[in-house]
């Protein structure tokens, strides 16, 4: 286990100094505000899930994250199980890279996942007998708690916390996201589910008190995507609950607050879902759209799937290219649609191919489109 972590973690005043230092060629509206601490955090995020897990796609990762964070970018997002595990020592050396050329820690915020199964060595030709050996042996949990790949126990998932941090390299994450935890509910309910997920939740207050984390969420595909009566949907309003008794347990402490803030969702120009679809309740009587809710409810939510599997970097919808054709590319055009919704915090990309990095830079450098016009592209659609 590594001992010389960097310690720190995300800052307003460091963030702030981050927009005129690093990002001070990036356009005013690039960064936006983390809930009600003012972070300042990029629009555009670099994710880390696509690529092959070889050593060359290792050191192009680390020089794409480097160099975007020296450019503006400060959000990083990775997970556990991302290219069997490599991302996040790709992600520690750009990190390592940045620290040297002058980033500070505290101007990051860097964001990991668990939940899906990290096989170190790719595919297991055998599973049961890994899962044997590497979870059960090791009482990291058992097959009731596996479902397909995904394995939902506070065991593993402390395990998969402490994964990322040794391997990226730093005392505390600024944010530790459960995966795509609905994959469960087909096979054990929703009832299950939540209790399985509130005593995950105590494991992530217990690692907020710790100083191993600051916040953490859940990450999903289709629970904030579907309609409310569909089995797989998640309430926000419901996860928060499930958090503010985790809080109590670990803090001792009817009044203690909880650290469930950040959201990740599906969302570009053909899954609109998250801004269109009102199914989320706030517990102020209203109904909203999840990017409204999360912004009542306080939680920052980040957008995945921007480019729609690649799909979009190389077309797009015909109202996006009409009210964006003077964009370079279709690749800019799904990145500018993103990060100019309202309520959407910070929209990622994974980006593994160095040429590629030029396109979110140039992105970075432009105003958001305005609010008025932003709408006028829904209109255009009905």
């Amino acid at each position: 286990m590594k001992t010389n972590l960097i310690p720190g973690f995300a800052t307003r005043e460091a963030t702030e100094r981050y927009t005129q230092t690093f990002g001070k060629n990036c356009a005013e509206g690039h960064y936006s505000d983390f809930i009600n601490l003012h972070l300042k955090l990029s629009s555009i995020g670099l994710g880390t899930f696509p690529g092959a897990a070889t050593d060359e796609v290792d050191g192009q990762y680390a020089e794409i994250i480097s160099k975007g964070l020296q450019n503006g970018i400060n959000v990083i997002d990775t997970g556990a199980h991302y290219r069997y595990g490599r991302s996040l020592g790709a992600v520690g050396m750009g990190l390592r890279k940045a620290f040297e050329a002058g980033v500070s820690r505290e101007e990051l915020f860097l964001v990991s996942k668990g939940g899906f199964l990290t096989f170190k060595e790719g595919p297991p030709q055998d599973m049961a007998a890994w899962f044997d050996a590497e979870i059960v042996k090791k009482n990291l949990g058992n097959l009731d708690d596996l479902t397909q790949a995904h394995l939902l126990n506070p065991r593993y998932i402390a395990f998969q916390l402490e994964l990322s941090r040794q391997a990226m390299g730093v005392e505390t994450l600024d944010a530790f996201l459960i995966d795509q935890p609905e994959v469960h509910i087909p096979r054990i309910g929703k009832e299950m589910l939540n209790k399985k997920l509130e005593q995950i939740f105590v494991v992530l207050e217990q690692a907020v008190k710790d100083g191993r984390i600051r916040y953490y969420g859940i990450s999903t595909f289709s629970g904030f995507r579907v309609e409310t009566d569909d089995k797989l949907f998640q309430s926000i309003t419901s996860l928060q609950g499930l958090a503010e008794r985790a809080a109590k347990i670990v803090q001792g402490d009817v009044m203690a607050k909880h650290h469930f803030k950040v959201v990740q969702m599906p969302f570009n120009q053909v899954m609109l879902e998250g801004f269109t679809r009102f199914s989320q309740t706030t517990g102020q009587g209203n109904i909203a759209g999840t990017f409204q809710a999360a912004h009542q409810l306080k939680v920052y939510l980040m957008a995945s799937h921007t480019m729609f599997k690649g799909h979009l970097a190389t077309q797009c919808t015909d109202t996006v290219l009409q009210s964006m054709s003077q964009l370079k590319n279709h690749a800019q055009r799904a990145l500018q649609f993103n990060r100019s919704t309202p309520g959407l915090g910070t929209t990622l990309v994974g980006v593994s191919t160095p040429s590629h990095l030029e396109d979110v830079l140039e992105v970075a450098k432009m105003m958001p489109i305005e609010k008025t016009a932003y709408l006028k592209m829904y209109q255009r659609t009905e």
